[in-house]
């Protein structure tokens, strides 16, 4: 399987950069105070070195020193926590906004997202980068700013302070320092590549236990779980195995600078106490050298741990800008209409339409359809033959290859989408439900209906009985999808859903799939109310139900090979007089 390319690591940080860029203030603060507290912790060793040195010899303690330099510590460390925390409200300030951002534009994208680009990407994998690699990026970027800006201003302070104090154990510290430098540099290439292998991993998994969830009746049904599980198994051994690679070279790090950072302590230690045996430096100063030496090496192993975790959340932040930088779908014409249901006269017709989803295999050809204002069109034909096809092209999820179809005389690519789609009331096979009362799922697309409007709506739809029988009527709230009711029940809410909105234009699309007999002839009678006056395209399968249709189409191979009314294409005697009678004999077509 070929690799996803992970965006290079110099764009990835240009652009986190960008998303920071807007709490500039925030960034400003934060940097002073961790300064001001930096500062205040690398004073406190000079404090205690002069304490030291007014502590030398017998019966030469100034005792009147030490004391004003112990309150001195105090005031400074409480100074120093207090930048500290002040700090840290400003990283999570600017770390969970970035994060609140990054997730709103991926929601943003979603909407503006081809239906064709969602279509060939796993739900579990769009996911994960939304939830799981922003979760990590936001981990990775608070410990960025949390332990990354105190680390480095603690090794320029260090340093400042050791060559105030004596330069020659300072160049000892110096001259070592390039070692660990080098040392993290070449651990953290090879993290990178790791961890950007694990998210993509871990996007995988994601979107492969997605599916088993949703399809757990159909693996149990047919005795998978064995398959299934070593279906997962290797996905998970995949993410298991770079996982460790990824872990592997982060654990280095940390004993890498340690080894290092001890280098530096001994030195600091043999140099020192050789130049105090000379006289060179004091006892105190000495004490304050080495308390340096260990201030000046802790930030290494810090950062050398931030910088484990920033290959990660940078891995993360460059799965979710790809997702970002996929192509959207094209925008509106420039002076594209907005459909009203004044201008909307229910007129459609399809000119020589071509379609296809790969371009080395054609759907629909050479497509033409006038459909009358008010007229009631079916569209029947085996499995594959175009059906739901050409529902996704009136509603322009996807654009013809060639030909037009228009709306009121109007080229649907010189209308704008929202008032398109807006001018359709569409019923599918597959219900969505979100998370709410009832009445919210009902007025969804009417939500300053009032009670009486989605009540009536109800009734309409022949779902008022249920409604009323559950704990809370309306005002139930069901969990999302909707899974707490039958899927019959749920499909008479989509049903009420665009009885409340009745647009000009109708979809039903299987709208009666999963709904009892006797339920379909009350549904059946409720569609003649809500088809009135109304242009309707209607996807069945239950050749029954589109007896009353305007126009029968029959589709075979993305063309319509008959077209006619009930009564006519049963005398004609052909293909769909065949599948109409195989219904009722159980004959296979």
């Amino acid at each position: 399987m070929k690799k996803k390319n992970i965006k290079p690591k110099r764009d990835t940080y240009i652009r986190v950069l960008k998303l920071i860029v807007p709490y500039h203030f925030f960034v400003a603060l934060s940097i002073v105070t961790v300064a001001a507290s930096v500062l205040g912790q690398l004073y406190i060793p000079i404090l205690a070195g002069r304490a030291i040195d007014y502590m030398i010899g017998i019966g030469k303690v100034d005792f009147i020193g030490v004391k004003g330099i112990i309150l001195t510590i105090v005031a400074v460390a409480g100074l120093a926590a207090i930048g500290q925390w002040l700090s840290g409200i400003c990283n999570n300030h600017i770390t969970y906004n970035v994060s609140r951002k990054l997730r709103n534009m991926a929601i943003e994208k979603i909407q503006t997202l081809p239906l064709a680009y969602l279509d060939s990407h796993p739900t579990g994998d769009l996911v994960s980068r939304v939830v799981a690699d922003v979760d990590l990026f936001s981990d990775g970027l608070l410990m960025g700013f949390t332990q990354f800006f105190s680390g480095i201003l603690t090794i320029i302070g260090t340093l400042v302070f050791m060559l105030t104090v004596n330069v020659p154990i300072a160049l000892v510290v110096i001259c070592v320092t390039p070692l660990s430098l080098i040392v993290a540099a070449f651990i953290a290439k090879k993290t990178y590549r790791y961890f950007g292998e694990q998210t993509v991993a871990r996007g995988n998994q994601t979107a492969l236990i997605n599916e088993r969830i949703e399809g757990v009746r159909v693996v149990q049904s047919f005795g998978y779980e064995q398959e299934n599980l070593k279906d997962f198994d290797h996905v998970n051994k995949r993410l298991s195995d770079v996982s460790l690679k990824a872990i592997f070279y982060s654990s280095i790090t940390n004993p890498a600078t340690r080894f290092v950072n001890n280098l530096v302590y001994a030195g600091v230690a043999l140099a020192g106490s050789l130049i105090a045996i000379g006289g060179g430096i004091t006892v105190g100063s000495l004490s304050c050298f080495l308390t340096y030496a260990n201030q000046y090496t802790k930030p290494f192993n810090e950062i050398s741990g931030v910088i484990t975790e920033m290959q990660n959340a940078m891995a993360c932040a460059a799965r979710v800008f790809e997702f970002l930088d996929a192509e959207n779908q094209p925008a509106d014409a420039v002076n594209a209409k907005i459909l009203t249901t004044k201008t909307v006269d229910g007129s459609v017709e399809i000119k020589n339409v071509e379609f296809s989803y790969a371009p080395e295999r054609e759907l629909i050809r050479n497509f033409n359809l006038l459909v009358k204002p008010g007229e009631r069109v079916a569209i029947v034909g085996p499995t594959g033959c175009g059906k739901t096809t050409l529902i996704n092209l009136l509603m322009r999820f996807y654009d013809v290859n060639s030909g037009s179809i228009s709306v009121a005389g109007t080229d649907i690519r010189n209308i704008t989408r929202k008032s398109l789609r807006g001018s359709y009331g569409m019923v599918l096979q597959d219900t969505w439900l979100k998370a709410g009362t009832i009445f919210e799922n009902i007025a969804y697309g009417k939500p300053n209906a009032t009670r009486e409007e989605v009540v009536e709506a109800a009734k309409a739809a022949r779902v008022h009985s249920f409604i009323n029988r559950l704990p809370n009527g309306y005002d139930t709230v069901i969990g999302e999808g909707g899974d707490s009711i039958s899927q019959g029940q749920k499909q008479l809410l989509c049903i009420a859903r665009v009885m409340l909105c009745l647009p000009p234009m109708l979809i039903l699309d299987e709208a009666t799939s999963s709904i009892d007999t006797r339920t379909e002839i009350q549904i059946q009678q409720a569609f003649a109310q809500m088809m009135s006056g109304r242009t309707s395209f209607i996807v069945a399968h239950r050749l029954s139900t589109i007896r009353e249709a305007d126009i029968i189409l029959v589709m075979s191979n993305g063309q319509i090979v008959e077209k006619g009314n009930h009564e006519e294409l049963m005398n004609a005697k052909g293909f769909y007089a065949n599948l109409y009678n195989s219904q009722f004999k159980g004959v296979a077509i």
